[in-house]
C-alpha cells in the first residue's frame, strides 16, 4: 500500500476520482493479540488468497485470480477458491446480532420454519442486544425486551445483554447500550470474519477488516436456524485518504464528504474499501465511524484492513481465533476515489438527504433549535471529548437544549471518569454541566429511531418538513459533534477560529 500513499501525498486536488488502480497489499505477518476474555491467548494470523486448481486460460479477456478483502472473506466463508462480483453464494455465519426492534419477528420466523422446539445452529454466535426502545413506559416497547430474555433462556443464549431495571441502568451489570458500539467492546468484532445484523448499520463493524452487513428478520430467522446466508458478492469502490488529518476534523466529516460526492445511491450494493495514511492514522471509533455510514451511499458494506491498531483494540476482548485478509495488488475495484484530508473542512448534511452536502461555515446563520450529540455513529468516547474540546474553548453556556445520550455503558464512564486533554483534570460530564447541557442519559439509541413518545429527547411537536427523531417533522442538520459546541449566544452556527477556507472540491479524471 505503501506506493498508493505516497502517491495520494503528492496529490495536488483534495480529491481525484481514478479507475483501476492497484494498491500493494500488506506483507502477511503473525500477530498475537494478547489474552482474550478466557485464558488462552488469541492468535491473529493474516492469510493470502485460498490455493486455486491450475486451469487453462480463457481463451477471451484475462483470467482473475487476485481478490479484494470482502471477495476473500466471502470466500473463504464459502468454502470457495476464488469469487468475483455479481456470483450468489452460501456463506458461513461467524456471528448474527439483533435487538429489541427486529428480534421479536426473528425469533417469530425461526419458530415458524424450523418448529416451536427448535434450537439455534450455534448458541455462541447469536449475540441479542436490547438497545433501541428501552427506557419507556411503553407496554410494547417493553414486551419485546420479554420476548428476547425469554428466547435466551429458552436456547441458553450466552451473549444476551439484559436490562430489568429500566429505573438505574447501572443496576443492570448485563446491559451495554447501543448494538454496534457494544459489539465492538465486548469483542465480537473480528478481522476476516462474516458479521450479519438485523439493523442497518451493521456495515460498522467493517472497520475491524470483516465483512459486516444488514440483513432482514426473515434471512435473520434462516440464519438462526443454519448459520448459513445467501449473498450476491458486491464490487468494490476504493477510497484512499491521504493527508495529516487537521485537529477540526473527525471522521465523521470524512464520510459526510464521500457521501456528498458519490451521493446517496453512489455504492448501491458496492463494498466500499477505506485505504491510505490517513486511515491508518484513526484510531477504532473512527474507523467504525466510516464505516457505520455506507449505508447512506447505498453501500452492501464498508472495510478497513486491520492492522496494528485493531489488533491492540481487541487484546483482551476475544479468545476466539482471527485471520485478516488483505486486498490483492491486482485486485479489480469498480473505481477508486482519492482524498487529500488536509484540505478538507468541517462539513454538515443539510435537509433532507444525507448527501446534501455543505461546508460548516456556509451555515453560520442558520439558527439553531437544538442539539442531540449521540447515536451509534456519533455517540462514543471520542465524539464527546471532541465535543468537550469545543465547550471548553468556548467557555461559553449553550443557549439551545443540548442532549447528550452516550451509546454505551462504557461510554457513559469514561463521560465521568476520563480526563479531558488541556483542561485541567476536568471530566466531559464537568465541562458539560458547565456549559450548561442536560446531564448525560442512559445509553441507548435514544431519539436517533424515534421511539414511544416518552423517549428521551425525542421531539413530539411537529413541524413543516419531514425529518427524524420522533415526528413526522423537523429538519436535521447532521455533522459532527464539534459542531454542536459551535453555537453563540445567538443560538446560531458559528465558524470555530483556525479552521481554512478552502475551494469547493471538485473530481479531477486521470
Amino acid at each position: 500500500m505503501a506506493a498508493s500513499v505516497s502517491a495520494a501525498a503528492k496529490a495536488s486536488a483534495a480529491f481525484a476520482h481514478k479507475k483501476e488502480l492497484a494498491a500493494a497489499a500488506p506483507a502477511p505477518a503473525q500477530h498475537r493479540a494478547g489474552s482474550g476474555r478466557r485464558s488462552n491467548p488469541c492468535r491473529v494470523r493474516a492469510v493470502a488468497s485460498p490455493a486455486r486448481a491450475p486451469r487453462a486460460p480463457a481463451s477471451t479477456g484475462s483470467v482473475k485470480s487476485a481478490m479484494t478483502m470482502t471477495e476473500k472473506i466471502l470466500a473463504r466463508a464459502s468454502e470457495r477458491a476464488g469469487l468475483e462480483p455479481g456470483e450468489n453464494v452460501w456463506v458461513d455465519v461467524d456471528v448474527l446480532m439483533t435487538h429489541d426492534v427486529c428480534g421479536p419477528g426473528t425469533i417469530g420466523i425461526f419458530k415458524k420454519e424450523f418448529g416451536e422446539d427448535a434450537k439455534v445452529w450455534d448458541r455462541e454466535k447469536v449475540v441479542i442486544i436490547p438497545d433501541h426502545y428501552i427506557f419507556t413506559s411503553d407496554e410494547r416497547a417493553n414486551r419485546n425486551v420479554d420476548i428476547l430474555r425469554d428466547f435466551c433462556m429458552e436456547q441458553n443464549i450466552n451473549y444476551f445483554y439484559d436490562i430489568k431495571d429500566l429505573s438505574n441502568f447501572k443496576a443492570n451489570p448485563d446491559y451495554k447500550g447501543v448494538c454496534h458500539v457494544a459489539l465492538a467492546q465486548e469483542g465480537h468484532c473480528r478481522p476476516g470474519e462474516v458479521l450479519l445484523g438485523t439493523d442497518s448499520h451493521t456495515c460498522n463493524a467493517g472497520a475491524f477488516g470483516q465483512f459486516a452487513t444488514g440483513i432482514g428478520n426473515t434471512d435473520a430467522g434462516f440464519v438462526l436456524g443454519t448459520g448459513k446466508a445467501l449473498l450476491k458478492v458486491p464490487p468494490t469502490i476504493r477510497f484512499v485518504l491521504d493527508g495529516e488529518m487537521p485537529p477540526y476534523l473527525l471522521a465523521k466529516d470524512l464520510i459526510l464528504q464521500i457521501i456528498g460526492e458519490i451521493s446517496v445511491s453512489g455504492a448501491t450494493y458496492k463494498s466500499m474499501e477505506f485505504v491510505g495514511s490517513t486511515v491508518e492514522s484513526l484510531n477504532m471509533e473512527e474507523r467504525m465511524t466510516l464505516c457505520n455510514m455506507v449505508i447512506e451511499a447505498g453501500g452492501k458494506n464498508g472495510v478497513v484492513p486491520a492492522d496494528e491498531t485493531t489488533f491492540k483494540y481487541l487484546e483482551g476482548k476475544t479468545s476466539v481465533d482471527y485471520e485478516p485478509v488483505y486486498s490483492d495488488a491486482q485486485a479489480r475495484f469498480f473505481s477508486d476515489y482519492r482524498f487529500d484530508v488536509s484540505k478538507l473542512e468541517p462539513v454538515v448534511a443539510k435537509p433532507h438527504s444525507p448527501d446534501n452536502r455543505v461546508l460548516a461555515r456556509e451555515c453560520k446563520d442558520v439558527k439553531i433549535d437544538r442539539v442531540y450529540i449521540g447515536s451509534c455513529t456519533g455517540g462514543k468516547t471520542e465524539d464527546f471529548l471532541a465535543a468537550a474540546k469545543v465547550f471548553l474553548a468556548s467557555g461559553k453556556k449553550v443557549k439551545v437544549p443540548t442532549f447528550l445520550v452516550p451509546a454505551t455503558q462504557k461510554v457513559w464512564m469514561d463521560l465521568y471518569s476520563l480526563p479531558v486533554p488541556g483542561s485541567g483534570g476536568k471530566t466531559c460530564s464537568q465541562i458539560f454541566e458547565e456549559a450548561g447541557c442536560d446531564t448525560p442519559a442512559s445509553p441507548s439509541c435514544g431519539a436517533c429511531l424515534g421511539g414511544p413518545r416518552d423517549t428521551y429527547a425525542r421531539m413530539n411537536e411537529p413541524m413543516e418538513l419531514p425529518g427524524q427523531d420522533g415526528t413526522q417533522g423537523g429538519a436535521d442538520l447532521s455533522g459532527i459533534p464539534v459542531h454542536g459546541g459551535c453555537l453563540g449566544p445567538d443560538g446560531l452556527r458559528h465558524r470555530p477560529q483556525g479552521l481554512p477556507h478552502v475551494t469547493t472540491l471538485k473530481p479531477q479524471s486521470s
